[in-house]
């Protein structure tokens, strides 16, 4: 049975403008603005999850997906350095920053390391979402995308931190548990030869 499961990053809020670890702040009215814009170019859908920030609830009801859609994973738990930015992370915890984006299996933030996010999606990816027959969509936080792809690629955890992930944009996975190709981001909205 091949699945296609289309990972969609939230429209931009205020912790991404101001590169702060997400505290669950809701879209900014431009992010609110693009998402809403995008509704109705995305195409018909099995099924539908929705990560539990605001900010990918509020996306996937600007792009008209079902507001009662499964939870889908999380994003990644930072633990204490919640709602700071990568300024004050940096200036009050040098160290234990360069360790995390350096060593995918530390968590020096109290939270979850990356290691262990990319077993989470796997595990998410290799059991609800591959048992869903035709495409279905999945409203997540870019570390999910992030850890999605490295699983997918079979790409050393190292790999992570070197994906960009915009927001408002799709990949997608085709394939089954164990296997799975990747169609790498594209604009909502925007024709696929852009």
């Amino acid at each position: 049975m091949t699945s296609r499961v289309m990972l969609i990053s939230p429209a931009i809020s205020a912790a991404l403008r101001e590169a702060r670890f997400d505290d669950d702040c809701p879209l900014d009215a431009s992010g609110l603005r693009l998402a809403r814009a995008a509704a109705g170019t995305l195409p018909p859908v099995s099924r539908v999850w929705v990560s539990p920030t605001a900010r990918c609830r509020e996306t996937a009801l600007a792009l008209g997906l079902d507001s009662g859609s499964p939870e889908g994973p999380g994003g990644l738990d930072v633990g204490r350095w919640r709602g700071a930015s990568l300024n004050e992370v940096t200036e009050k915890e040098p160290e234990a920053l360069a360790q995390w984006l350096t060593d995918p299996q530390s968590a020096p933030h109290g939270g979850e390391s990356v290691h262990a996010l990319c077993d989470r999606v796997l595990r998410w990816l290799d059991g609800s979402a591959a048992q869903v027959t035709g495409r279905s969509v999945a409203v997540v936080e870019p570390e999910i995308v992030r850890a999605a792809t490295v699983r997918a690629l079979g790409a050393p955890e190292s790999a992570f931190w070197r994906i960009d992930v915009p927001p408002l944009t799709a990949t997608e996975l085709s394939g089954r548990a164990g296997r799975w190709n990747v169609r790498v981001g594209w604009r909502l909205g925007a024709p696929d030869d852009e």
